[in-house]
Parts: C-alpha cells; structure tokens; sequence
C-alpha cells in the first residue's frame, strides 16, 4: 500500500506561484494539493483535461466558463477540458482543495 502526507511532499514549480503539491501522478490521472493564503488566486487558464476540485478546508470563489460560485468544504466542482477556469481566496484564512486531472494531461494547461 502506498500512503502520502500532503505535508511531506514537496511544493511543485507553477505559473500561479501557490503552494501546489502533486500527490498522486501516473499515466492515467493526477492528483494535486492546493493552498491559496489569504488574497490568493489561481490565474484563469485552460486545461486540456477534465479537472475535478474537491475543497477541503476553507471558503473560496471558483469561477468556470461564465458561471462563478462561492464554495466551502466538502464540495466537489466539476470543470471540463478547456473550459476557463480560476480561484480566489477573499477570506481571511487558507483555502485547501485537491485538483484531479482525468487522464493525466499530455499538454500544458495554458493561461489566458
């Protein structure tokens, strides 16, 4: 069995500057862990794959295509491949949510 703490791998190169840790990276999916501080944001970008959030502490406001939403724990948020997308963090505290590409991405995601 193999078993990760988000806490012990290391934070990962992005364009975005956040804390972004892969915790799970094969042929068939990844799996990522985001932290957005307070004032923090994910910049608006396309993604060449179906992309899954799931929060996991904390409120943020996700923004996919033309729609934008406030979200909370528990809450899982469905983007698919090439949508627009972005995240912010308005609030006073840290923001935590899990990014699950399916399948694994072969390009890059680019920003707009």
């Amino acid at each position: 069995m193999k078993m990760v703490k988000w806490n012990d791998v290391e934070i990962t190169q992005n364009t975005h500057g956040v804390d972004a840790r892969k915790l799970y990276d094969t042929e068939h999916a990844q799996v990522v862990h985001m932290i957005l501080k307070s004032g923090g944001k994910l910049k608006k970008h396309l993604t060449p794959v179906d992309v899954i959030f799931y929060v996991l502490e904390g409120n943020g406001t996700v923004e996919i295509g033309d729609e934008k939403q406030e979200v909370g724990p528990d809450t899982l948020i469905d983007s698919p491949a090439k949508t627009p997308h972005c995240w912010y963090n308005e609030s006073n505290d840290i923001l935590r949510f899990l990014v699950i590409k399916v399948p694994r991405p072969t390009e890059s995601t680019r920003l707009l």
